[in-house]
């Protein structure tokens, strides 16, 4: 399984990924999800991927060998007009990727081969965007009023960012308020797993604003999760206490 974040705010996105994948309880690995391109000065791109592991794998493969490819100029990462053109060639190359391994299989086991993306990123002279694609190729754009998109284990984390997001929040409260949801999610959820992988984009920045991998050691996030835990112990504690009739 798998737990990606993309968030966009008035400063900027800011991402985050696990990086566990598994096969059974015997059989788990750690594989980066979390994929970032850029052009300084004039764009920055990013992708977090879900779903199976040699699909999202051929994908990502295919999208590098695209920016250095002279026949894929127009349609490549690096030089898509603008962040739907992207998206849509992103979103077909997934499509395509998918059929091709269904038809290779003679569509045994169908929707074993599926995966779902987010991207993210910003051309200059644009403001941020944020999309999540679907296996059909088809997808949908964040706004203010979904302002936040999740792929993989989505139901733990879901309900603190719902409570806890503003859209002019800090950089540093938004990291917080992934790693609360992170946190929740590897508590709930033994297929989700660090480390993690932390992306944050400044507007107008096109470049990693703040890059970081989240590993079991890490003091902050240590902290974090123990810190939310007895927050939510002493929140339950101080609300009124039920009564039964005393019939």
């Amino acid at each position: 399984m798998t737990y990606c974040v993309g968030m966009i705010m008035d400063k900027g996105l800011v991402l985050m990924s696990d990086t566990r994948t598994n096969s059974g309880v015997d059989n788990i690995s750690v594989f980066r999800k979390m994929f970032h391109w850029q052009v300084p000065g004039e764009r920055m791109i990013a992708v977090m991927t879900a779903g199976n592991l040699a699909t999202t794998q051929a994908v990502v493969s295919q999208l590098e060998e695209r920016t250095k490819s002279p026949e894929h100029r127009d349609t490549t990462l690096l030089n898509g007009p603008t962040m739907f053109s992207v998206v849509s060639e992103i979103g077909k190359l997934l499509r395509s990727t998918i059929d091709e391994r269904q038809s290779a299989n003679n569509d045994r086991g169908k929707g074993r081969f599926t995966a779902s993306i987010i991207v993210a990123g910003q051309i200059k002279g644009m403001e941020p965007r944020l999309f999540m694609i679907y296996p059909e190729g088809n997808f949908i754009e964040a706004s203010w009023d979904t302002p936040f998109f999740q792929i993989g284990e989505t139901k733990y984390g879901r309900p603190i960012i719902i409570r806890g997001y503003d859209r002019d929040m800090s950089f540093e409260d938004a990291v917080k308020l992934l790693m609360v949801s992170f946190d929740s999610t590897l508590k709930a959820n033994l297929s989700v797993g660090l480390p993690l992988d932390l992306l944050v984009i400044g507007k107008d920045e096109f470049g990693p604003t703040h890059e970081h991998r989240v590993t079991a050691d890490d003091p902050y996030f240590e902290t974090i999760s123990s810190s939310w835990g007895d927050a939510l112990k002493t929140a339950f504690h101080s609300l009124p206490n039920y009564k039964f009739d005393p019939n």
